[in-house]
């Protein structure tokens, strides 16, 4: 999506809606910060990072997208915990088979999603931010498969490759493409996540409802 979501032609990662919306959006409250590693409510957000196994590539933090600017003012990728718990488990069936996960989205403020309306006005392609996406709401996840050195495994397009090509049910590919989308399909799904048709790489976690949130992560100094 940007995502179709809530989840070439066109560039942008999945964000139309792909689920009823709920009661209207929350605001997470602020929580103090704990210690020097923790300023976000852990009862709420999971943050994931490299030293847990993943390739981050949050292509939103960057001008690597398809409105051409950052839309994060920095790159950190959270989840809600129970949809983070389910993604390790994912991570888990997929190493023995010589995958790693690279992730480009994760839970993306209504914020954001206003600044993509803005460039896209177009719900075939961007969730209206008044309904919001499954981005929104913590648990939709936009990834794809890297081999365990880190390295970006063909699935057929690009990220964000919005043509019939990316459809999860185009057959025109290579044996071999098509056992990667599938190998990503099936983990994703064992562990509580729904694929969309129009894009391989959006997945949403199924088990549980959420609200629609506006919460901004905190950037930390990188030096």
């Amino acid at each position: 999506m940007i995502v179709s979501v809530v989840m070439m032609p066109l560039i942008v990662s999945s964000c139309k809606a792909d689920q009823k919306p709920l009661p209207a959006p929350v605001q997470s409250p602020a929580t103090p910060m704990m210690d020097d590693q923790v300023d976000f409510d852990t009862s709420l957000w999971t943050e994931l990072k490299a030293e847990d196994g993943y390739v981050i590539d949050m292509r939103y933090a960057t001008v690597d997208n398809f409105v051409k600017e950052a839309i994060y003012p920095c790159a950190r990728f959270f989840l809600r915990p129970e949809v983070a718990s389910a993604l390790t488990e994912v991570s888990k069936t997929l190493l023995p088979q010589g995958y790693k996960l690279k992730l480009f989205d994760g839970y993306r403020p209504r914020t954001a999603q206003q600044k993509l309306w803005d460039k896209v006005p177009n719900p075939d392609y961007v969730a209206p931010p008044k309904e919001g996406s499954m981005h929104n709401r913590g648990v939709a996840i936009d990834l794809t498969l890297a081999d365990l050195k880190g390295q970006e495994i063909d699935m057929g397009t690009t990220y964000d490759f919005f043509g019939s090509e990316a459809h999860r049910d185009y057959q025109n590919l290579p044996q071999q493409i098509l056992d990667h989308r599938r190998a990503l399909r099936m983990a994703m799904e064992a562990h509580g996540f729904q694929s969309i048709r129009t894009e391989w790489w959006h997945f949403s976690f199924t088990r549980g409802s959420y609200p629609l949130d506006d919460w901004q992560w905190p950037c930390v100094d990188q030096k």
